[in-house]
């Protein structure tokens, strides 16, 4: 016999998933202890959970891996192999219709894009430096890292009047922070500062003082008392920022910043397998408000389906930007992103994307 963790850690299938697909009747343990509830799997139920893993990964729905199960067993194979060619078959339809859609999503790309020549970007404006290095320090984390993406492999720097915003996203994360900002004062503009730029940047923003920030086409300028930064923009465009943000009313906690980080480096854990997040796996806090409005981390055994699961590794990044002693933590349904925020401070926050826990 096998525990739960064992099977999870034989099949590749995580302990919360191997609760679900008992719970919807798919895969159900051999025993179940009636005093604990611990869950205990025969040795030949652990092909049948490999088989599972493989078919969900494939993207099978549900009811017919029910069905590939059943018949696994079996010794007629005709029912398993006509199960595998129809979802098959259904994979290259959809395959076949994605390409058409976005072929012409392409082709509408390409005319929009050749409506639009930005003009020329020339801006000179003055800030100090412990603003810029605060906002930089708010949302360098999030910035991407996947080639396949250059225009979030950096830091967008957006001017509006006498406000920069800076703005940062990984597609599973966002930053946003603001610093003010005076002498710009022609229309909004925006440039993506590439990632080691931003990092030259910030290494001389180490003391008091107002700095200056050049754009001259496709090139920005940092100088300082202690010196100058310069490189290139990236020639992308990055996302409107704007409509990624505006998030469903939710509830909102106070937490103490300090005490809920070693809440979440010492407490329980999941294990993703979903690819959802750019990797295999990787460890998720699954969070819930409660009554007296503090925040909990939810013990393994705690399947509720309105609790919230995130990146454990991505949200201790976002608090540690953060800096406060105290940060709100901004939760909606279990489906849109957690915002984290400084109280008094709506214009520097983050966003996580939530993770899927039924997978």
């Amino acid at each position: 016999m096998r525990s739960i963790g064992e099977m999870a850690r034989d099949s590749g299938l995580g302990v919360s998933a191997l609760r679900f697909y008992d719970r919807t009747g798919v895969l159900v343990p051999a025993r179940v202890d009636p005093v604990s509830g611990y869950r205990w799997y025969g040795s030949a139920q652990l092909e049948e959970a490999r088989l599972l893993a493989r078919l969900r990964r494939a993207g099978m729905p549900l009811a017919d891996v029910r069905l590939v199960l059943a018949g696994w067993s079996g010794t007629d194979g005709d029912l398993v192999r006509e199960l595998l060619q129809a979802h098959l078959r259904r994979l290259e339809a959809d395959l076949s219709d994605a390409r058409v859609e976005f072929s012409t999503l392409q082709g509408l790309l390409a005319r929009r894009e050749n409506t639009m020549t930005p003009s020329r970007i020339t801006i000179r404006l003055t800030t100090s430096a412990r603003a810029l290095a605060a906002a930089l320090d708010a949302v360098r984390f999030a910035a991407g890292t996947d080639p396949e993406l250059p225009m979030l492999g950096g830091v967008l720097f957006d001017f509006e009047g006498e406000t920069l915003h800076v703005v940062a996203t990984d597609r599973y994360r966002m930053a946003v922070a603001r610093a003010e900002t005076t002498g710009h004062g022609g229309p909004p503009a925006q440039v993506i500062v590439p990632a080691p730029l931003v990092d030259a940047m910030r290494a001389l923003l180490n003391r008091e003082g107002p700095v200056r920030l050049d754009v001259d086409g496709n090139r920005v300028t940092l100088e300082t008392g202690d010196g100058q930064a310069s490189g290139r923009c990236l020639d992308h465009a990055f996302p409107d920022y704007r409509r990624l943000v505006h998030l469903p009313t939710g509830s909102r906690a106070l937490v103490d910043a300090t005490t809920f980080r070693t809440a979440l480096e010492n407490g329980p854990v999941r294990t993703s397998e979903a690819r959802e997040q750019g990797a295999a796996s990787h460890d998720l806090s699954v969070l819930k408000v409660a009554h007296d409005g503090s925040v909990v981390i939810c013990d393994d055994g705690d399947d509720d389906q309105n609790h919230i699961a995130v990146n454990r590794e991505f949200l201790l990044d976002a608090l540690a930007a953060a800096g406060g002693d105290q940060v709100i933590l901004e939760f909606g349904v279990p489906t849109a992103p957690i915002a984290i925020r400084l109280p008094g401070d709506e214009a520097t926050f983050s966003i996580l994307m939530p993770v899927r826990l039924d997978h």
